[in-house]
């Protein structure tokens, strides 16, 4: 998936792993969020990802709308730290990584839907 914003100078071309670097940083940022997990849909295991493997925790999907302007879904798997509200840390992941993504690419996020994968006990 490719996206293209075009403009009065110009077309911009944006690449699918440059939208998933900038929502998994975005997520990365938020308080409560201790990694990106990725399902493997083989045996349902969960696999932690670091920094450098972050994008596959998440999903962009390009959707067509009737008014012909494309906007983006965008899936984040991850998971977070014990003993803080899951539904707060979600709200602010929705939050920050919309915010983010709408004002670095100019694209519309239509939804943000985040799956808690697990939970990090404190050592």
């Amino acid at each position: 998936m490719e996206c293209k914003i075009r403009n009065e100078i110009g077309t911009i071309y944006i690449t699918e792993d440059v939208l998933l670097k900038v929502v998994g940083y975005a997520a990365l940022e938020c308080y409560g969020i201790v990694a990106m997990s990725s399902k493997r849909a083989t045996d349902g295991l969960v696999e932690w990802l670091g920094r450098e493997n972050l994008s596959r925790g998440v999903q962009v999907r390009q959707v067509h709308t009737e008014d012909n302007a494309d906007v983006l879904d965008v899936d984040l798997f991850v998971i977070v730290e014990y003993g803080i509200s899951i539904a707060e840390v979600c709200k602010t992941i929705v939050d920050t990584v919309r915010y983010k993504l709408e004002s670095m690419t100019g694209l519309t996020v239509r939804r943000v839907n985040v799956t808690v994968e697990g939970v990090r006990i404190g050592m």
